[in-house]
C-alpha cells in the first residue's frame, strides 16, 4: 500500500466526505480508493463482458471467406 499526503481544495474535501458517508467507509483513503475505481470502470478500457467475450468465440467458429483482393472487392 503506498502512503502519500495530498492537498485538496474544500469542494473535493466535501465531495470526499459524501463518498464516505454515502458508502459506509471508514476514512477518505477508501473513499479516495472507490472514486480511483469507478473511473477506471468509466473511462479506461474496461475488462471484457463475458457475453461478449462468448460472442467472440462464436464468430470463431463462422465460416470464413477469402479475399484476395480487399480494395477492389470494398472499395467504391
Amino acid at each position: 500500500m503506498v502512503k502519500a499526503i495530498v492537498e485538496i481544495d474544500e469542494r473535493a474535501n466535501r465531495v470526499l466526505n459524501i463518498i464516505k458517508a454515502k458508502h459506509g467507509l471508514k476514512d477518505k483513503s477508501q473513499a479516495i480508493n472507490l472514486m480511483a475505481r469507478q473511473f477506471e470502470e468509466c473511462l479506461l478500457e474496461p475488462e471484457l463482458r463475458p457475453e461478449f467475450v462468448e460472442s467472440l468465440k462464436a464468430s470463431q467458429s463462422e465460416k470464413t471467406v477469402k479475399v484476395s483482393a480487399f480494395a477492389e472487392r470494398y472499395s467504391k
